[in-house]
Parts: structure tokens; sequence; C-alpha cells
């Protein structure tokens, strides 16, 4: 029986006049399958969208790390980027084509469909109709088959660098195991948020120790990172009182301090009103520069000699200083001290740093000439860019006598009126305790720099409300408070001298939002365009004027007996702890 049938011509289209009329039998005719219209077989072109997906996937997450640490914005994106984002969208719906929404076949299967229209064929189609559908054949020899086996629990790998979690509770576990660096939670999640809450999480379970009451929620972690903390899983709550003001060069100065101990933001607050009471105080920059001694070794002691006169010679200052200057716009060489031990030299290179504290600043420019000096000195070896003869975060006498950062003295005459009322105290004693106090009793204490009733408590406290590095206290600290009786012995003559203040208001912890509301209430926040540095010298003053006042609060109250009695009152609760445990 025959089962084609004569369809009706199609009228003609506008192209031609005449129609070809074609008979084709469909049921011995190949039936067309999506891949016959890929220039590659469906196995390579499946390997070039599964590998493009993929590198374009991981290149995008690089950047965007990259971007997190640097505080870039992530809707800024370069020319590779955007072809990289093209290129990972048109990859991603061919593979969801592949995976079952097959728009990729019907719309082949679709467009021969509409070329059969245009064939004059002889089909009858109530009898295709009727005709049963054959059943599915699978070929498992097939290379591209897949076969559909369930993976067991755990079979995801998660170690591939292009996974994406969406169960905290999951990577918790792979912290726990191992299987996860705790470190790489950032660069893996891209939110930092979600990154330290993950590792607190996997810290508890791993120590059986819980972390409540350390605050979690209402930080920016992203301001941290790369530059301040690494692996947070929390932060410290810290107090900020406000001492002042603080008269200071005809300026007043509202002073944050951040501190847990009682009585010290009263007591800097009542050598405040004192020093304001009796016309403010006066503080003058001495030196700015900060300072970085590499070691470096040779073979004999008479070639280490060699590089000391040649570094110390004059004549080449000026070729070394424009060797170091490279580093920065800001960082300038000052000076250049050497000191030998046997066949090895010690080479502290002072230079000044603007507005930042300026560590990496002179880092690297002594990099610089380091680099510069192998070519005259190739004999040398850097055993190491510090050698401890800068000094940085140690009591040294380098630091005590040449100094380091900021150089400040800072002095006030207090009227006699003023230390009876305000301070309830007289003249003679306060000189007296200071002579008997800070420079004997810390002389037969052997102190180095140490010529202070309290210095460090003022330091750390304004340090940590401003954002700088709190382990720079121990040198910052240095400090002789001389007390003398001026006007026929009426009136006290009061001050401090701090060789090694090193502050500064960019960089850091100097960025984070509370220590940076810190600096601008001071009026020292950020980088002063105008005059490079005077922000940071700022800082040094108001940290001496600070160190001023309260240096006279204190030996007051020793000299009046109110130490133990105001600490008893101030700096012990009668909080019960126990009930709120």
């Amino acid at each position: 029986m025959d089962l084609r049938r004569k369809l009706p011509p199609r009228p003609p289209s506008s192209s031609s006049t005449t129609t070809k009329s074609v008979s084709v039998d469909r049921s011995t005719s190949p039936v067309p399958k999506a891949s016959d219209a890929l220039p590659l077989p469906l196995y390579l072109t499946n390997g070039i969208f599964f590998t493009l997906f993929f590198s374009v996937a991981y290149y995008l997450l690089h950047r965007w790390r990259d971007k997190i640490r640097s505080s870039t914005p992530l809707h800024v994106v370069t020319l590779s980027e955007l072809a990289a984002i093209v290129s990972l969208i048109a990859s991603f719906i061919y593979l969801l084509g592949f995976f079952g929404i097959d728009f990729v076949q019907s719309f082949i299967a679709t467009s021969r469909g509409d070329e059969c229209d245009d064939v004059d064929d002889s089909f009858d189609d109530s009898v295709v109709k009727e005709k049963p559908k054959p059943k599915v054949f699978i070929n498992t020899k097939d290379p591209n088959y897949i076969p559909n086996i369930p993976k067991p629990k755990g079979f995801i790998n998660t170690k591939d660098p292009n996974y994406i979690y969406e169960d905290d509770e999951q990577i918790v576990d792979d912290v726990v195991r191992g299987s996860v660096p705790s470190s790489s939670l950032e660069s893996k999640l891209g939110d930092c948020f979600r990154a330290a809450s993950v590792r607190r999480r996997a810290l508890e379970i791993t120590t059986g120790r819980s972390l409540l009451g350390l605050p979690l929620e209402g930080f920016d972690y992203e301001a941290i990172l790369g530059q301040c903390c690494e692996m947070p899983v929390g932060y410290v709550q810290l107090p900020v009182g406000i001492a002042g003001p603080l008269l200071l060069n005809g300026s007043e100065y509202m002073v944050p301090m951040a501190t847990t101990e009682g009585c010290l933001v009263a007591s800097a607050n009542r050598g405040c009103k004192a020093i304001f009471a009796s016309g403010g105080a006066t503080a003058i920059l001495l030196k700015d520069g900060m300072t970085r001694a590499p070691v470096i070794r040779f073979a004999t002691a008479e070639r280490a000699s060699q590089l000391k006169f040649f570094l110390e010679d004059s004549v080449n200052f000026d070729t070394l200083s424009v060797v170091f200057n490279k580093s920065s716009r800001f960082a300038r060489l000052q000076n250049i001290q050497c000191s030998i031990a046997g066949k090895n030299l010690y080479v502290r290179f002072t230079c000044s740093t603007g507005d930042a504290m300026g560590m990496n600043m002179v880092s690297k420019g002594v990099q610089n000439v380091l680099d510069f000096l192998q070519n005259d000195f190739p004999d040398m070896d850097v055993i190491g860019i510090s050698g401890n003869f800068c000094s940085d975060k140690k009591p040294a006498a380098v630091n005590w006598i040449e100094g380091r950062g900021k150089s400040v003295v800072c002095e006030a005459v207090i009227t006699e009126d003023v230390v009876k009322k305000v301070l309830k105290t007289t003249v003679p004693a306060l000189v007296e305790l200071n002579m008997l106090k800070n420079l004997t009793g810390s002389a037969i204490a052997g102190a180095l720099g140490g010529f202070n009733a309290h210095a460090a408590n003022i330091v750390s406290a304004v340090f940590i409300a401003t954002g700088q590095d709190p382990a720079q206290n121990i040198e910052s600290s240095h400090c002789i408070t001389m007390m003398e009786a001026v006007n026929n012995g009426k009136d006290l003559h009061v001050s401090v001298t701090m060789p090694s203040i090193e502050v500064g208001t960019v960089g850091g912890g100097t960025q984070l939002a509370s220590q940076s509301a810190c600096l601008n209430l001071l009026g020292a926040k950020g980088s002063n365009r105008e005059s490079p540095g005077s922000n940071a010298r700022l800082l040094a003053t108001v940290v001496a004027g600070s160190v001023l006042a309260g240096e006279l609060s204190l030996m007051s109250a020793i000299v009046a007996g109110q130490l133990v009695k105001s600490h008893m009152k101030y700096n012990r609760s009668s909080r019960d702890i126990a009930s709120t445990v």
C-alpha cells in the first residue's frame, strides 16, 4: 500500500517562480540530531565548553578576590574581565542546554523542520502519527555516555577552587577536618563576614569552648582584609574616653583615649584642666625621621669598613638619596649611620615619611639602596633587612639618644594657684617627688628612657584610639619628666621630652572607621595634601601634650596621697560578676 500522497503545490515564493517537487521517505531517513549542526564532534564540543566555563569562572573569582583585597569596586571591570563575563554566560547557556533544557537541539530541529516545509514532500501525516514510537536505545559504549549513578555522600570535591559552598555547616565540617585551611575562607567564600562566622564556629567546635560574648556582627571585615588582621573571629569592645580640652600651641584638642584602666582618663582630664587654667602648653617638634637598619656581612672586617666609609662619605650621599627616594614621593633620605661588629656592618637609614608612620616606606628605600650597592660591593651578603639597630618595638639606647619617628618636647608653667586648687598639692612637693621618683628612682632601677611616672599609660590609650601600632608604645613611651620651681619658687615649670614618638595618620589601623573618627576629632585624619606630614606631626605633639597632662595629675595624686583612694573608687567594680555568668 502506498503510504505517500501528493500534497497540493504551495504558492511560489518571491524569490522563485517555480517550486520543485521533492518526495522524501521519512521511514528510511535518519533522525536528525542536534549534534549534526556542530562543526566538531559532540564530545569535543562539550570538552571545549566545559573547559571554557571553569577556566573563566576561576579567573573571575581570582579577580574578585584581588579587588576585595585592594578595595576596588566590583562593578568596575576591565576589557579582559568583560570578555570573560561574556564567555562565562555563553558557556553557561550551552551547558544548561546540554543538561536538560535542550533548547539547542530544539532550535536545530525547528530550523530543519522549517527547511522541510519549504520542500514539496509526499508523506501521509495521518499514517505517520499512528506509527508507534520506537524504544529509546542507549549505547553504553558511547564515549559520551554518562551513567545516571547516584553520587555517595561526601563525593563533592570541596578542594576544587571553583566549588561554591551553599551550606555553612558543610564548610565548617571541612575546616574542622582540615580539608579546607581556615586562612583561605575569605578567598573561597568571597564574603569576609561569612568567613569570620564560619571560622568562629569551627574554632568553637575544635576547642570545645564557646566564644559567647565576643562580638561578631557590626564590624566591617572587608576593611581589615590584607592589611590589619588575619583570620578574624570577631572584635574586642574597648571603651573610648575623652580628656580635654587640651590647650596646646594656642589650639584646643579633645583627646580620645581607649583604655580599660579606671582613673586614667579622669586623671589626664584633670591635668588638661590644670594646663588650660595656666594658659596652655607649648610643644616643639625636634626631629622627624623613621629608621631602618639592615645587617650586612662581609668576608673580612676590612671589607665591611670600606662600605662604612663609602656610606658615610658626604660625596656619595646625593647619589644614595636619589636611589632611596625612588621608593615613594614622600620618602626623603636624611642621614646614614653605620656601626661595625667584626665583619658585620649595621647601617641605620633615617628618612622622612610624610603622614605615614613609615616603616614600609623606609624599608623599600633601604632595599633600593642595597640593590644599588650590590654592583660596587658584589661580595656583600645582606643577612636581614632589619638588624635591630633601627630599633623597632624594643627598648634601645639608640632611640633614646638619636630619636626615631617624631622627637618632641612639651612644656607648661602651672601657676601656684592652679597647683593648689586643681592639683591639690604644692610646687615644692611636686619638684621633690619628681627628683626622687622619676630621676633618682629610675636611675637606681637602671631605666632606659623610663624617667617618668606613667607616660606609657597615656601613649597606649591614644595609640589604640587613633589606630597606631600598640607594640611601638615601647619606644614611643621613652620620656623624661622634668619639674622645676620658677618665678621665685611660686610657679611650676613642667616638661616632658619624648625622642621617639612613632605615629602616622594614614595606613594600617588609621583607616578603620572607629580610629578614623578619633583622628578626625583631633583634626589629624588622613594625609595633609597642602603640607604632607603635618597631620602626623600634629598627632605626635598631641601625644606629648597628653603625657604632660597625665604626668602632672598622677604626680599630684601621689604627693597628696590620693592614688590608692582614687583607684579603689574608680578602678574596682562593685558589680557582682558571678550573677552575670
